[in-house]
């Protein structure tokens, strides 16, 4: 399945709040989108663009005049036709992708609505034990487990 066009800015997707402390050498922006169900969050993954065998955190470039926060906001959408807030900051990760360095900041993310997925990629709302377990890579494990205690530290994301 081809990629959609989408032409609309993260703030026509949804309002963003204004850009966190970044320092700036954030190469990619995603998110950990959660929703609630009976009363217990599930959380989004997707498969990857090359391989869909591989499930991970929808995340991708930040484009040039853009904030980390609406990246994530766009990418979220894009991948998953998701519309996300985002709630904070959770992390900044490292990894190498076909040999290139990434430097991700992540958000914690709430589901405000969904639509189709313009990008082709699989998508699965899991509890967040079967999320950890499902994910393929060791730091997007790690990336769950920050936002699974964050959400369990606050009732005020309900």
């Amino acid at each position: 399945m081809g990629r959609r066009s989408i032409s609309r800015r993260p703030q026509e997707i949804l309002e963003v709040p204004k850009p966190n402390k970044s320092d700036g050498l954030a190469t990619h922006a995603g998110g950990v989108v959660y929703r609630w169900k009976k009363k217990a969050p599930e959380l989004l993954l997707v498969t990857a663009k090359l391989d869909s065998s591989v499930w991970v955190l929808p995340k991708g470039h930040v484009e040039p005049g853009e904030s980390t926060e609406e990246t994530a906001v766009r990418e979220v959408f894009e991948e998953a036709g998701v519309k996300a807030r985002v709630v904070e900051f959770l992390t900044t990760a490292r990894q190498v992708i076909r040999g290139k360095p990434q430097r991700i900041e992540f958000f914690l993310m709430e589901r405000v609505t969904e639509e189709p997925a313009g990008e082709g990629r699989r998508l699965a709302w899991l509890s967040q034990d079967d999320a950890v377990e499902r994910v393929t890579f060791a730091e997007t494990r790690a990336v769950l487990i920050l936002a699974c205690e964050r959400l369990a530290e606050s009732s005020s994301f309900r």
